[in-house]
């Protein structure tokens, strides 16, 4: 049952008001800001309703004082017998999320506490669907790096990368719904393998990153990498048959934290090189980075399948390639180049998110909701960038039609999105050739 703290110095109000909400609700109160503060610390409530007029300590400088000491935005309805339009405006400028003015009706008070608990759930839904990796329940990619780089920085431990050895041919034998059955698997593995309060993420198809804490030894490694090998294959068989011949298995490359570093862009960097001399030497085991065996960058590549290596993607998803802007710009001068070659035209398309309403979504949020919705709207030969706040796509291989039907999808998904009441979506488009680049 949701808890409601109510806030009012006039004892007959805050009895009127408990007895309301008290039939649907958990209610504490308090008669003071000061002691609305001690309250809130010990029941912890979902909301706060509150008196507006109170001596010492008004509605909104308890707001503030919550806020700033729990440094979290606090879901705050105020209640007023003053009847001026700006005290209701700054009620909403100092981010309450409704006003009810004295005397109300049961009923209404009910109808508008109901409303911001749904707004509260939803946004804490939305929350944890851009914290948490969909199919496995992991740490997404953005999460893990947002958690890694701040534990690395203080927290001594072994940083792993883990990838999924043959996962391709899973997939390409088995089909896609087999594949996620194997992610799925493995992820439950490496979660058996760690312990609860160390930290595990998805980094985007076979490619998992791990920290454990307080691992400062190799010992500790071994073990982890050969359950993870071993189980890896006992469930693999238990999901496709015992004739299962694929060669399933887990490559790990590590560093330590703090010996190798305590920067998470560069410790990545060095797991990832750990991780490639255990592909270059037979997969389904581990590295620890060893700086003194690091090849020199300017060394050559050996054959023409170590160029391939190193230039093809390790993990290639279903969807459009995304491109910084850089990358995106030497593509779409290549695809100008070589127009007559096609025997259908390209096309480059700017998307546009256009503030509007009073939704407080912001617009970190819902550019990155609306890059989602692209990456699952998009086919794979389309290439994908964001410069500034726009986005920009190339369609390639198109026909008349496609350009419109792509944007409508845009369209109607983003509509369903919660974002879409604070952002319009437009769009234009020009065949490829038509801009000079």
């Amino acid at each position: 049952m949701k808890k409601i703290l109510i806030v009012d110095d006039m004892a007959v109000s805050l009895l009127m008001t408990e007895n309301i909400l008290s039939t649907q609700y958990e209610v504490v109160c308090a008669s003071s800001g000061e002691e609305a503060m001690t309250v809130y610390e010990k029941e912890h409530p979902d909301m706060v309703l509150s008196d507006l007029r109170m001596p010492k300590m008004s509605g909104y400088e308890l707001q503030l004082a919550l806020q700033k000491k729990h440094r979290e935005k606090i879901p705050f309805m105020f209640m007023t017998a003053d009847q001026a339009e700006e005290t209701e405006s700054q009620g909403f400028d100092n981010g309450a999320m409704d006003f009810i003015r004295k005397p109300f009706r049961a009923d209404v008070l009910l109808r508008r506490v109901a409303n911001i608990l749904q707004t509260v759930d939803r946004i804490q839904g939305l929350k944890k669907h851009a914290t948490i990796d969909s199919l496995t329940g992991l740490l997404n990619k953005s999460s893990s790096e947002e958690e890694l780089t701040k534990i690395c920085k203080t927290t001594a431990g072994a940083l792993m990368m883990i990838d999924l050895d043959s996962f391709k041919l899973v997939n390409d034998i088995h089909g896609h719904s087999m594949g996620d059955k194997i992610l799925i698997s493995f992820a439950d593995i490496i979660k058996d393998a760690l312990r609860p309060a160390d930290i595990i993420g998805r980094m985007g198809g076979d490619e998992f990153i791990a920290f454990c804490h307080g691992m400062l030894d190799e010992h500790g490694v071994s073990v982890k990498s050969n359950f993870i090998n071993e189980n890896l294959v006992k469930s693999a068989k238990e999901l496709m048959g015992e004739d299962m011949n694929i060669p399933l298995g887990a490559s790990i490359g590590c560093v330590f934290v703090p010996k190798h570093g305590v920067d998470f862009a560069e410790l990545y960097k060095k797991a990832d090189k750990a991780l490639y001399t255990v592909k270059q030497n037979g997969k389904h085991g581990y590295n620890i980075y060893n700086e003194e065996t690091e090849p020199a960058a300017e060394e050559p590549a050996a054959n023409i399948s170590h160029i391939e290596m190193i230039l093809g993607e390790r993990n290639r998803a279903e969807g459009p390639l995304s491109l910084p802007f850089e990358g995106f710009r030497s593509v779409y001068r290549y695809l100008v180049r070589t127009l007559e070659i096609y025997e259908k035209p390209a096309c480059i398309l700017l998307l546009t998110l256009t503030r509007y309403g009073r939704e407080e979504t912001s617009r970190e949020t819902a550019e990155e909701h609306f890059m989602d919705l692209l990456k699952t709207s998009l086919r794979r030969g389309d290439i994908i960038t964001k410069n500034a706040s726009n986005f920009i796509v190339l369609l390639t291989n198109i026909d008349g039609e496609y350009v419109d039907s792509v944007s409508e999808r845009i369209q109607h998904k983003w509509e369903k999105l919660p974002d879409s009441k604070s952002y319009l979506y437009s769009y234009e488009w020009s065949i490829l050739g038509n801009v000079e680049d």
